[in-house]
Order: structure tokens, then sequence, then C-alpha cells
């Protein structure tokens, strides 16, 4: 399998794609085609675990690059936790992705990213750069820390984090970094790209991404597509995904799913008020602006990286998105209404982002009750334990959360940050003094 990039002037293997994260020549890494899975994958898929689904699934994109014996290996230690589809209302299901370590979506891409380049760099120093505006830095750092050779730099927003994200991020010391930029997330991301894109700091170093840029975050994020479907695909009806979406990494997992066999139904890309992708679909113009902070801030992005993928899924065809996703958007107080609304009648406590999931099923349903159809099942993507959004929550739903005891042990930890204005050549030159 060759990666190329998705601005065509790159190609190169799995490997170099994993180590580098971002191509030369500013694009991300795509695999030449999307494997397709054998039907009999399909007809045995309720009786495979997850584990199973991970390694079948991975070895398709890996090839021979790495032994089936150390990529079951990876695989087992990165999915040591459950992901189960809740039910919430006969016909809505919460697939719940925050019962890793630090209870979010990214444990499942960050860790099998972080095994992945330490089993490709075999030892060599590295230096591995993340954007985060939330729940990615957190499990990158989980992800890498302690181990050899490599430093991690975890560049986040000042104060548009939540506290509990925040200590999160700085409070790992070793070889994790957390450098606080006084700007957006956008800001963050676009001195992430410019920092390994930097003809100098390559000389120096061996830098790769740990954003969703990189493949080896989006090859894992597949896997529970599969696994939902496993769990509900008894229903006999079709399935809709409504996931969350900022960045878009998580929606292009799933078309990934779904070009290897999968039978999605729909997707519905839910967003906040950043709606960058509901008014491309909606005039076929794509046009960046900057991000507005909202409840949901995982999903503040104005600017979000694999569109470029989604781009090149489609050939840059609008009406190819259209027919595989639809997409809304929603306000702070919609999103709000909802978490109240879902508590309430079916005492399920939904964090904003997977509010703004479920919203986005609602929307769906409404869009569809004049025509004549198949009910579908709809799964929202929960990214997050509503723990990590504590002030918010509570807020909203005026009563106490109780934090896990493994979120409340960052609570205590003291915060270890180098704060930035969104200056370039600053954060370079830190990274030049580095050893």
């Amino acid at each position: 399998m060759k990666y190329i990039s998705t601005r065509l002037q790159e190609e190169t293997n799995i490997k170099t794609a994993i180590l580098k994260g971002l191509a030369d020549d500013g694009g991300l890494f795509m695999p030449e085609y999307i494997p397709k899975l054998d039907s009999q994958f399909f007809e045995n898929l309720p009786n495979l675990s997850l584990q199973e689904i991970g390694f079948t699934v991975a070895s398709e994109f890996l090839g021979e690059s790495i032994s089936d014996e150390n990529l079951k290996q990876i695989i087992d230690e990165v999915l040591n936790f459950e992901i189960p589809a809740v039910k919430i209302t006969e016909n809505i299901y919460s697939l719940e992705l925050f019962h890793g370590p630090t209870m979010a979506f990214k444990d499942v891409g960050a860790r099998f990213m972080a095994r992945m380049m330490s089993y490709f760099s075999e030892g060599k120093p590295m230096k591995v750069i993340a954007a985060t505006s939330g729940d990615t830095g957190s499990a990158v750092a989980s992800g890498f820390f302690g181990v050899p050779e490599i430093e991690v730099y975890i560049l986040y927003p000042k104060g548009k984090v939540s506290p509990l994200q925040e200590k999160q991020l700085t409070t790992w010391g070793g070889n994790i970094k957390a450098l606080e930029i006084n700007g957006t997330f956008d800001d963050c991301q676009a001195l992430a790209k410019q920092i390994l894109s930097d003809e100098e700091l390559n000389r120096k170093f061996t830098l790769s991404s740990a954003n969703s840029i990189n493949i080896a975050r989006l090859i894992p994020q597949t896997f529970y597509y599969f696994w939902a479907f496993a769990q509900l695909q008894k229903l006999k009806k079709p399935i809709v995904f409504s996931v969350p979406s900022g960045n878009f990494g998580n929606l292009t997992a799933g078309l990934f799913a779904k070009k290897m066999g999968l039978s999605v139904h729909q997707f519905i890309a839910s967003t906040n008020e950043n709606d960058v992708v509901p008014k491309f679909l909606e005039t076929g113009n794509y046009e960046t602006k900057p991000s507005k902070q909202t409840i949901s801030n995982a999903m503040d992005v104005g600017n979000p990286s694999n569109f470029e993928r989604m781009q090149s899924l489609f050939d840059n065809d609008v009406s190819e998105f259209r027919k595989e996703i639809v997409s809304y958007s929603f306000s702070n107080e919609g999103t709000k209404n909802i978490m109240r609304k879902v508590k309430k009648e079916f005492n399920y406590t939904l964090d904003p982002h997977g509010a703004v999931a479920y919203l986005g099923l609602e929307a769906l349903r409404q869009a569809q009750s004049d025509k004549e159809g198949e009910d579908f099942v709809g799964i929202l993507l929960e990214t997050a334990h509503p723990a990590k959004f504590v002030e918010v929550v509570e807020e909203v739903l005026n009563e106490k959360i109780v934090i896990p005891e493994r979120l409340e042990a960052f609570n205590k930890k003291e915060k270890q940050s180098v704060e930035f204005p969104v200056d370039f050549e600053l954060v370079k030159q830190f990274l030049m003094e580095e050893k």
C-alpha cells in the first residue's frame, strides 16, 4: 500500500507517512486506495471482539510493514477498555468512547499512534508536535508519556480549554511539554503545521505530528464504527452516525469504514456555531473563517484540517459529499436545551459534544418526517466523559457531576506550561534550544 499526499506531490510507504505526519508539500497522507473487506468479515461481524475487528481493519492499511504478532500486541494494549453502545431512546444509541485512560475518544487514536511511532522509529530520537482544542492533547500526552527518545510538544489555546482539560495537558512533566498559546485553536494548528514544514527544524530534528493529520490517528478511529455495527445490526434497521465534528478526523474515519464495505445509511456532520462544512454543503463554496468559542470547545475549528482528506475521497465534488453527508450546526443555547431534555426525559447525561450529535439526529429525523421511508437507528458518538466539562454540565443541568477518580487525580497536580504569543519565530526558537 502506497500513501500519497492530498496535494499529489509526494508518495511514500506507511512507515514514513506515520513518522512524518505531514507531507513535505503540506498535504495529508492518504492510502492510494481504500481496501475492501470481504463478505465473510461482515457476516461474522457480530461474533468478533473489538480487538479482532481492530486487527483485521488495521492489517489492511499496514500490510507487511509490521508482523501479525506485533500488531496484535499493539491492538490488545490500545483497546483494553469498553466502547459500549448505550441505549438512550428506542432509536438513539450513544457510542461511549470515553472509557479509556483520559476519558475521551482520542485515547483510541493517540494510543495506537504512539505505539506505531515507537515501533517504526526504532529508538531514534523524535519530536512529536500536537495542537489541541482540548482532548487531543491529554490523549497524546497519556499515549506518549515515558516513551523513550520521543519528546512531545502540545500547543493549546490559552483560556479556551476546560480547567480539567488543561490539567490533563499540563501536569505530566518528563517528555511531555505544554505550550500555552495566546490565541485560538486555529492559531495552534497553523503553528504546528509551520513547525512541521520548517526546513531548519527538520534538518536538526526528526519531527512528526500527533494530530489527526497523522494517518496513524485515523486508522484506529475506523475500528469503532465496525464495533458499533457489531453491537446494533441485530436491530435490522438502517444505521445513521451523528458525528460531533471540529477537525473532521472522526468523520473521515467513518467514511473510510464505509468505503471498506460497512453499510452506513448516512453520516451527519454535527457542528456547533463553527459551521464551515454545513455552509459548504449548502452553498458549494468552502470558506474557512476564524473560529468562535463555544461550550463544545473541542469543535471550535474554523479551518478543519481533515477537509483535505474528504475532498480527496470525494474528488472535490460537492455533489459526492452530499450523497454521504448531511450537516447541521447548532447554537450554545440549543446544545444546553438538549442536554436538559435528555437528562430529564431519559436520565442520560450528555457532554456538550455528544449533545450536538444528538441534535444532529433530531434534525435529520425532522427533515425526513415528511418523506416516506424506513425508520433508522441513530448512533451518536459520545466523545468525552461529561466530567471533563464539569463547569458547563453542572451549570446546564443544575446538579453535581461526580468526577471519576482518574480525572480527579489531575486536579491535584501542578500545572507546568510555557506561554507564547501567536509568533512562530518565538516557538521555533524554543524548539531549537531544546535538546
